[in-house]
C-alpha cells in the first residue's frame, strides 16, 4: 500500500494525494449484496439538523456482514473492493455453501485466501474466534462488546484493540485511543487489525472532491455577524473573546465531556482513553 501524491499540475491538483493499495481488486460490486441509499441533506422534517451535508456522487450501500455468524463453514475471498460509505475496505466471501457476504477485510488479506467462524478457529489473518481462545497481545478487529451483537468496536480504517488479559469469563481489551475496557471472553472478534490504516494520511486537495463526498463548505464563526454565531463581530481579524470556542447556539464545542456519569457501562472501562496532544 502507498499514497500517490499528484504532481503540482494545477492549483487543484497541489499536495492532492490517494491511497493505492494492491489489495484492491478489479472488480465490479456484488449486486445481490447492493441496497440504494436515500440522500437526508442533513434535513429533519425539511429543516437542517446538521450542517454541511448535501449534493455530492450517487452512492450503493453494500451490506457488510458484521455478525460473521457462518459458524464453521468455509469462505473464499473473491475480490476485495473500496466501499464509497466506509473507510475501510471490504471483501467479498464466496462460501462453500453458494451464499455470498461483504465482511471488513484485515490488512493483509489476499485473494483466494479462506477464512472461518469458529469458536476455536486457527489465529490466523480473517478468522474469527472466539475471545477465550485467542492468545494475548493479538490484534484483533470487528470485536462483539456483547455476545452474539455483532462486532461493534474497531470498524474503522487502521484501527485495532489488543487482546491484554483474559479471565474466566471477561477480557481486557485495549482500545487504539489508550481505553481498557472489559468484554465477555465469549465475543467474537476477528483476526488481524483492519485494512487501509494510511486513510487518515490522505489530502483531499481541493474544494470539488470534498464535495463529491457530499460535504458542502462551513463558514468560520468568527468570519459572522454577532447576531448569526458567538464568535462573529469585531472590526478586522478578532479573537473569539470567550473564555471557550461555542457552537452557534452557544454550546461549549471543544474539550467538553458528553458522557453521562452514572451510565451503565461505566463499569466495563477500566481505564479511560489518553488524551491526544
Amino acid at each position: 500500500m502507498a499514497i500517490k501524491i499528484y504532481k503540482r499540475n494545477t492549483a487543484g491538483r497541489r499536495n492532492m494525494s490517494i491511497v493505492k493499495s494492491s489489495m484492491i481488486t478489479d472488480q465490479k460490486p456484488e449486486k445481490s449484496l447492493l441496497a440504494k441509499m436515500t440522500k437526508k441533506a442533513g434535513r429533519s422534517g425539511g429543516k437542517i439538523s446538521v450542517r454541511h451535508q448535501g449534493g455530492g456522487a450517487k452512492q450503493r450501500y453494500r451490506k457488510v456482514d458484521f455478525m460473521q455468524d457462518k459458524f464453521g463453514i468455509w469462505g473464499r475471498v473473491a475480490s476485495i473492493e473500496k466501499d464509497p460509505v466506509r473507510s475501510a475496505f471490504i471483501a467479498l466471501i464466496n462460501y462453500v455453501d453458494g451464499e455470498k457476504r461483504y465482511v471488513l477485510a484485515p490488512e493483509g488479506l489476499a485473494v483466494d485466501q479462506k477464512i472461518i467462524t469458529q469458536e476455536d478457529a486457527p489465529i490466523k489473518l480473517g478468522n474469527r474466534a472466539k475471545v477465550k481462545n485467542i492468545p494475548i497481545g493479538t490484534i484483533v478487529s470487528n470485536l462483539e462488546l456483547f455476545p452474539s451483537r455483532g462486532g461493534q468496536i474497531a470498524r474503522s480504517a487502521g484501527s485495532g484493540a489488543t487482546l491484554t488479559a483474559i479471565d474466566q469469563k471477561t477480557a481486557q481489551v485495549k482500545m487504539s485511543s489508550g481505553e481498557i475496557r472489559l468484554i465477555s471472553s465469549e465475543c467474537y472478534a476477528t483476526i488481524g487489525q483492519v485494512s487501509n490504516f494510511e486513510h487518515s494520511s490522505v489530502t483531499i486537495g481541493k474544494a470539488g472532491r470534498k464535495r463529491h463526498m457530499g460535504v458542502r463548505p462551513g463558514v468560520r464563526g468568527s468570519a459572522m455577524n454577532p447576531v448569526d454565531h458567538p464568535h462573529g463581530g469585531g472590526e478586522g481579524r478578532q479573537g473569539i473573546g470567550l473564555k471557550h470556542p461555542k457552537t452557534p447556539w452557544g454550546k461549549i464545542a471543544l474539550g467538553k465531556k458528553t458522557r453521562k456519569k452514572k451510565k451503565y457501562s461505566n463499569k466495563f472501562i477500566i481505564k479511560r482513553r489518553t488524551k491526544r496532544k
